[in-house]
């Protein structure tokens, strides 16, 4: 499976998190990011999301894969991070490995229909844990989105890193990535 295709033309996310992403999370790099993805979007149909609707995950996709030809991969990387602050986030928990864990409850709950994929994770170590990412994002956007979360909840003076250790990589065409978290 190619990186930006759904697994399910029924999935859906929720518009809140459309909102989200574009409004907050790219208005934190500058207005023209912002307008931008504003512009992706109405590319794809959706001009003025909705926050209690559900728009097709395909439209979303479509959208992200023009912001990344458009404004560079690296800013998927970035808007990552910024999607624990922005968008609706299960928190009732204080640990990296919690974090971590929680990112698939956010995925569910932001996703619906279909088979919408997830993120699986497995704490190896004291400070370590591997996280699988089964879904059409990229893998910019999830190492950002990792990275954002083992950040949120990991002791002040700690390092956080995230390093690509499984055999298959949407990059290359597999449906996952296996991302080991240091922390």
């Amino acid at each position: 499976m190619a990186t930006y295709e759904t697994f399910d033309q029924d999935v859906e996310v929720n518009g809140q998190t459309i909102l989200a992403v574009v409004k907050e999370a790219m208005g934190r790099f500058s207005d023209e990011y912002q307008e931008r993805a504003v512009q992706a979007l109405a590319a794809e149909g959706v001009t003025d999301p909705e926050p209690e609707e559900w728009y097709p995950q395909q439209t979303w996709l479509t959208a992200f894969e023009t912001i990344a030809e458009e404004l560079q991969p690296h800013v998927l990387d970035r808007l990552g991070e910024q999607i624990p602050e922005v968008a609706t986030w299960p928190n009732n928990f204080e640990t990296v490995s919690e974090g971590l864990q929680s990112i698939d409850d956010a995925y569910q709950e932001n996703h619906r229909g279909g088979e919408i994929g997830y993120y699986e994770f497995e704490q190896t170590g004291e400070r370590t844990g591997e996280l699988t990412c089964y879904n059409p994002y990229p893998c910019s956007f999830d190492r950002g989105l990792i990275r954002g979360v083992a950040r949120q909840y990991a002791s002040v003076d700690a390092f956080v890193f995230i390093e690509e250790t499984g055999d298959t990589c949407r990059r290359s065409g597999d449906d996952t990535c296996t991302y080991t978290v240091y922390w």
